[in-house]
Parts: structure tokens; C-alpha cells; sequence
């Protein structure tokens, strides 16, 4: 009975402390070093380090470029969304900034929130005349680039869903606007891996979106490169999709998802809009 007692009090000290350890992080969003966790716990140092190794390992933390210690995706996706696009758009800050200085154009990071697209980060165009978007802003999967490499990604029979909300309005000329254009839209994204949104959403922009997936390999977000039509020509946009594909596929793996053998995100796509 005295041995039954002991094994099960010593697991209890671990679980107790690695609470601590999650609940002072949850309070400091920015992230901590390990000395300040140690601190703030009253736990030894290399006892702390000890548990955040595993929680790292796990995904439930991670640490950032300046080796702080933060609440990881694992964990934030159990919490609200709003933990989790938290940690999603510190996460994919460096990839974003790196796609930013290789295109030179505007990025955007974005989920789906219901039927409508969520912008989470925007990284403006240093160019004079360039799109732009703000984070908060929601726009219509149909006519954005971020909005149609997600949907094409979403299984078949959540697409409904989708489909009996839309109401197709017309932001242009080339905006799509029928169930059948957008399926055969989406069947386009899917075999060549990304998404265009082409003068959709603004006359004279064009938007390259990838996908971003998860640890189950479900869709968890999308990337874009948007910029006017004058700079993001035509025969630019291979490019581009290279470059949004390699940023997408580094977020997803931030995440936990693993590539297939070759290298190559499950079919990534590319999408054009203007800011989208």
C-alpha cells in the first residue's frame, strides 16, 4: 500500500508543476525565457528546461528566433481560436517576412472563420502604388486567392456548406459567379497545387495563394503574394507560386504537418486577387 501511494504522489509533482509551467506562459503571450519561467514557477531551472524539452517536442510550446518559450499550436488549438491564430501568425511572422523580401509584394497570412476569409497578418508592399489589405478584414472564399486554395483543400462533403452561403456577388467583371465556375476553379488550384485570383476582387490585382496544413495533414490556412497587374504579370506568377508554395510549405511544417517524400506540400496551390 506505502509503494502504491508513492508511485502515484510522484506523478502528481510532475503533472503539478507542468501546469504551473502552461499557466505562466499562458500568461505572458510574448513568451518567456527559461530563467523567468523558472523564476515565475519556483522551479528549478533544469527541471523546467527538463519539462519544456518535452512540451516543445510535443508541440503544446515552442520557442521563438530569441529562444523564448511560448504557448505552442498543439495546445492553442485545444484553447480558443483566438489563442491559436495568436500563435499561428507569431509562428509564421519570420516565414512571412522572408516571402516579403523575396517577392517584394504584399503577403497575406488568413484562415477560414464560417464562409467568409479572416486575415491574420499582412505585410504591406514597400512600392508606392501597391494592394492593401488590414488584419481583421473578412472577404468571401469565392473571389480571393486565400479563400479558393483553402476551399480547394477542404474535403468534398463540407463543400455545401460553402456553396448554399454563397451569394456570388459581382466585385468585377472577372469576379466567379456560379457553384459550377467555382468547382471547376477549385479542381484547376488542386492539380496544379495553387491558386489564382485574377482581377476577382479588384480590377488591375492579381493574388498567388498556397495552402498551409496542419499536423493531420487537414488545411489550417493560406498564404498569398498579391500586387497589381502591372508588376505580378502572367508570366511572373510561376515564380511567385514557387515562392508562396516554399513559405506555405516551412508554416506547415512549423506545425507539425510532413511532407510527402519529393518535398512538395500536398498538392499546394496558388491563387491571384488583389491583397487576397
Amino acid at each position: 500500500m506505502i509503494r502504491q501511494r508513492e508511485s502515484k504522489s510522484a506523478p502528481v509533482g510532475v503533472v503539478t508543476k507542468v501546469l504551473r509551467i502552461l499557466e505562466t506562459l499562458h500568461e505572458a503571450p510574448s513568451g518567456l525565457q527559461l530563467k523567468d519561467v523558472a523564476q515565475q514557477t519556483a522551479i528549478n531551472k533544469s527541471t523546467a528546461y527538463r519539462f519544456l524539452a518535452h512540451l516543445e517536442h510535443e508541440g503544446y510550446v515552442f520557442r521563438d528566433a530569441t529562444g523564448a518559450y511560448a504557448i505552442g499550436v498543439r495546445l492553442a488549438r485545444l484553447a480558443s481560436g483566438s489563442s491559436y491564430q495568436t500563435t499561428l501568425r507569431k509562428l509564421s511572422r519570420p516565414i512571412l517576412q522572408q516571402l516579403w523580401r523575396t517577392t517584394g509584394e504584399t503577403v497575406n497570412l488568413a484562415v477560414l472563420d464560417g464562409r467568409e476569409v479572416l486575415y491574420l497578418d499582412v505585410m504591406e508592399s514597400s512600392h508606392t502604388f501597391r494592394l492593401v489589405s488590414q488584419v481583421g478584414l473578412r472577404r468571401p472564399v469565392y473571389c480571393t486567392a486565400l479563400g479558393k486554395v483553402m476551399l480547394a483543400y477542404i474535403p468534398e462533403e463540407e463543400h455545401p456548406y460553402f456553396y448554399s452561403g454563397m451569394a456570388f456577388e459581382r466585385f468585377t467583371p472577372h469576379t466567379i459567379k456560379s457553384v459550377s465556375q467555382l468547382r471547376k476553379d477549385l479542381a484547376l488550384i488542386r492539380q496544379r497545387g495553387y491558386s489564382i485570383d485574377n482581377e476577382e476582387a479588384y480590377l488591375g490585382s492579381r493574388c498567388i495563394g498556397t495552402p498551409i496544413f496542419d499536423a493531420a495533414g487537414k488545411i489550417a490556412a493560406s498564404v498569398s503574394v498579391s500586387g497589381p497587374t502591372t508588376r505580378v504579370t502572367k508570366e511572373r506568377v510561376p515564380a511567385f507560386a514557387v515562392a508562396a508554395k516554399n513559405a506555405a510549405a516551412a508554416i506547415s511544417r512549423t506545425l507539425g504537418y510532413a511532407l510527402p517524400e519529393g518535398g512538395q506540400a500536398k498538392t499546394p496551390m496558388v491563387a491571384v486577387a488583389g491583397g487576397r
